[in-house]
């Protein structure tokens, strides 16, 4: 099942998705790296989807990674009397920490870390955006409100707070179990929900150390502004739009988009984006053109993967919904303007050897246009150094880890692979064109690039560059 195209497809798995037949199904048509949502779904749930997944996997002879989105924190009003009130424009409106129903008046707001952190003139959203209060007023225990959008309010609908770095780890109790029960099973990506700073990747970090990468979660404003710090802890970075386009105003999601791509690139670390990309698809066999241009604007950015939510996970038509992003990205990527726009974005590299072969091998590329390039990889860090520079030839991983293998999954151009670890320069020389011939990206007569790090066995060693022609 070797993939034609460069960028990867993530979906989402849920009760539309979780049989034998659905998942591999769904690999068939495209998707390299399945999502478990634990915002839903029982650890049972989930350790099913797990195994059935790695099942697919032997079947199909391609490692498939397997992401864990933790939920985070959900900040949420109380109980209103009656279930629903009707909120004014123009009216007061307090939030306090009183449990007791909440009515046209108040309602409870049990989040003392919010009080904390407002100031007079602060906004707050509710219902996803759809109410908007501005604080008047405040203290440690309550919040003085006007409503500038009114309308009706429901029992428990969330708060966002835009603007305000909150006092709150995004980590809940709930999700250190969850965390905890993922990284048993064995996941190879935990996306962290919540990200305000770079401090929550290194409490993450601390828990989760080496034994899956982290993926940043972009959905915060106060995470735009920590950027950099937070891109340089992470190990991925997905551009979640959904709560983005909540806490700011819509126009403004685009172009920190492309901001947030192009910083992940520079840096070469996977980017996804993310959050209803085919909505539609949830109740229909095809897409808007909207929708179809949102995702070709993602591959002509550069993203690494793109992210199917609800359209794999509940919707009327999951297969469908892969199947269209692969046909979407598959006829961007014949189109000449898309290599030069990714051309055009390219970030200087380094002043590393790694980045020096990397740079090396991209002007080789261009000159020889080989059939692949062959990296070896112990920690995935040089397979990523070479899908940072985007070639034009697909890039096989060779890994002894099966872990690094699923990992490197989401990567751009990247097609890994489990293999023996060469232990001499000769057995690296000699497997790279047999490997690259066994899976397809080689004929006899082609050159193959080689990329590895010798000695070989140190991660981060990359420092060899060689040209062989498969014989």
């Amino acid at each position: 099942m070797l993939r034609k195209r460069r960028s990867r497809i993530l979906a989402t798995l849920g009760p539309s998705s979780s049989t034998y037949q659905s998942i591999h199904a769904l690999a068939k048509a495209g998707a390299d790296v399945f999502r478990l949502n634990f915002s839903h779904g029982s650890h049972a749930d989930h350790a099913e989807r797990y195994r059935t997944i790695r099942d697919v996997e032997k079947e199909i002879g391609r490692p498939i990674g397997i992401l864990m989105d933790l939920q985070g924190p959900k900040l949420r009003i109380g109980r209103l009397s009656g279930g629903k009130v009707q909120l004014t424009e123009g009216k007061k409106f307090r939030l306090d920490l009183n449990p007791a129903e909440g009515d046209a008046t108040r309602a409870n707001l049990p989040h003392p870390e919010i009080f904390a952190a407002l100031e007079a003139g602060t906004d707050l959203l509710l219902d996803d955006g759809k109410l908007r209060l501005r604080v008047d007023a405040c203290s440690a225990e309550h919040a003085e409100t006007t409503v500038l959008t009114g309308g009706v309010l429901s029992d428990r609908k969330g708060v966002n707070v835009p603007g305000v770095v909150l006092p709150i780890s995004p980590l809940t109790e709930k999700d250190r179990a969850d965390l905890a029960f993922g990284l048993e099973l064995g996941v190879d990506w935990v996306a962290l929900s919540f990200v305000q700073r770079p401090e929550d990747l290194t409490e993450a970090r601390a828990l989760i150390g080496d034994k899956a990468w982290i993926m940043a979660k972009l959905e915060k404003p106060a995470a735009i502004d920590a950027l950099e710090g937070i891109v340089a802890l992470s190990d991925g970075i997905m551009v979640a739009r959904g709560d983005l386009g909540v806490e700011l105003p819509a126009h403004q999601v685009p172009v920190l988009q492309r901001r947030i791509v192009h910083a992940a690139r520079a840096a070469g670390k996977p980017v996804v984006v993310a959050t209803q990309m085919l909505e539609s698809m949830i109740a229909s066999p095809v897409p808007t053109r909207a929708e179809v241009s949102d995702v070709a604007t993602a591959i002509y950015q550069g993203a690494d993967a793109v992210m199917l939510s609800a359209e794999s996970a509940s919707g009327q038509f999951p297969v469908e919904s892969v199947s269209v992003m692969d046909n979407v990205i598959t006829e961007v990527e014949q189109d000449p303007l898309w290599r030069d726009g990714l051309d055009a974005s390219h970030s200087p590299s380094t002043a590393t050897t790694a980045d020096a072969i990397c740079c090396a091998l991209r002007r080789v590329d261009r000159l020889l246009k080989p059939a692949a390039t062959v990296t070896y990889t112990m920690s995935g860090a040089s397979c990523l150094r070479a899908s940072r520079e985007r070639p034009n030839t697909p890039i096989l991983a060779l890994t002894p880890q099966p872990a690094i293998a699923r990992r490197l999954a989401i990567a751009w151009g990247v097609h890994p692979m489990s293999f023996a670890e060469a232990t001499t320069l000769g057995g690296m020389i000699a497997d790279a064109p047999a490997a690259a011939v066994r899976c397809g990206l080689a004929v006899p007569g082609d050159d193959v690039v080689v990329i590895a790090g010798y000695p070989s066995g140190a991660a981060g060693s990359t420092n060899l560059l060689h040209v062989v022609r498969v014989e």
